[in-house]
């Protein structure tokens, strides 16, 4: 029997996109089986999760080094939902198994270090959200172009009982973002600055801004030089409720990120009929799949931007069939049942984890 062990950068889906993924990936396959969750955060809400194993926890990690090293641990796999963990390894006593990496986007894209090249080499499987994710990841680890992996695509929640609510009257698009300066690369600045033309085109236009941190000050200055105050609203932080009430009333999502590995709010939108608004140069567009489902944009094209908007904003049937096929698309792909079969089937059947002679 297949023994596993997951090394997860906890699993609070209030810490963001990472956590929620790793949840869902424990929940639906990884702790499904005979399975021992290792977590360098807090688990988060016990409720509905699958703990058969031992389950070790710690924010600190000398003491987490030190729980993992009193132990021994037999396992066959070792799944690694973020490449900081890694450096676990050599304090899992007694482990001889296959090792899976989890590629998320950002967290893999920049130059490692000697110990961390070494840790990459002792990986059997690496798996990535999106195949961007992949070849980005090369370009800081060339070495391993030949190495085994798969594309195991993110989901999220199940298709809607009921078709999805008609968008409000007055043509709105909201972006869901962390606020962040450390994550200046999401889109706010380029959509602020786009507002004023957009506004000409599609009078009443607004921008439902839905997140927080430092970053939002600079942002909120922006519209006012611009004059579109009226029309630039920023919520904060929002429940998961309050999210979903800001896509149901919008007419599309707006994130042209430059730097997403996946996007899984891309999904939240998609499930509601939305379309969406990406990047030409992440995975937005392997999410969206342009022009089916929304639109592609250099975010540094301002009226190329603007163009976009207008349309997306715009009632007609270009969009109604941009609102059915992003409906359509989520169903057959990117539900969270379909992430559990992609996850769970490349763990018990890819050849790169058969067990270590």
């Amino acid at each position: 029997m297949t023994r596993m062990i997951g090394l997860f950068s906890g699993l609070d889906p209030a810490t963001g996109g990472i956590a929620v993924s790793g949840r869902s990936a424990w929940a639906g396959a990884i702790g499904r089986t005979a399975a021992d969750l290792v977590c360098y955060g807090a688990v988060g809400p016990r409720d509905g999760l699958p703990l058969p194993g031992r389950v070790v926890e710690s924010v600190s990690r000398y003491r987490l080094a030190g729980k993992l090293l009193a132990r021994s641990w037999p396992a066959n796999v070792c799944v690694v939902w973020h490449v900081g963990l890694l450096k676990l390894l050599p304090f899992l006593r007694g482990f001889r198994g296959r090792v899976v990496l989890f590629l998320h986007g950002i967290e893999v894209w920049r130059p490692v270090g000697r110990l961390t090249r070494r840790l990459l080499d002792r990986v059997d499987l690496f798996l990535s959200n999106s195949e961007y994710t992949w070849r980005r990841f090369l370009t800081f680890a060339p070495w391993l172009s030949d190495a085994c992996h798969r594309t195991v695509h993110l989901g999220w929640g199940e298709p809607l009982a009921a078709p999805p609510p008609a968008p409000s009257e007055v043509p709105s698009a909201v972006i869901v973002a962390r606020l962040a300066k450390a994550e200046d690369y999401k889109g706010h600045r380029e959509l602020i600055r786009a507002w004023p033309a957009v506004r000409e085109q599609v009078p009443g236009a607004r921008l439902e801004v839905a997140g927080d941190g430092d970053l939002r000050p600079e942002l909120e200055q922006l519209a006012g030089e611009l004059g579109v105050t009226d029309g630039v609203r920023f919520h904060g932080r929002v429940s998961e409720g309050r999210k979903a009430e800001l896509l149901a009333h919008a007419r599309c999502l707006a994130m042209p990120s430059r730097g997403e590995g996946f996007g899984l709010v891309y999904l939240e939108a998609m499930r509601l009929g939305r379309p969406c608004l990406v990047s030409d140069c992440d995975a937005g567009r392997e999410v969206v799949n342009p022009p089916e489902c929304g639109l592609a944009v250099n975010p540094a094209d301002a009226g190329e931007l603007t163009d976009a908007l207008v349309r997306l904003l715009t009632p007609g049937r270009e969009w109604d069939d941009w609102s059915a096929a992003a409906r359509r698309r989520y169903e057959a792909e990117f539900t969270e049942s379909a992430f559990h079969r992609r996850l769970a089937e490349q763990l018990a059947t890819h050849p790169a984890l058969a067990p270590v002679p």
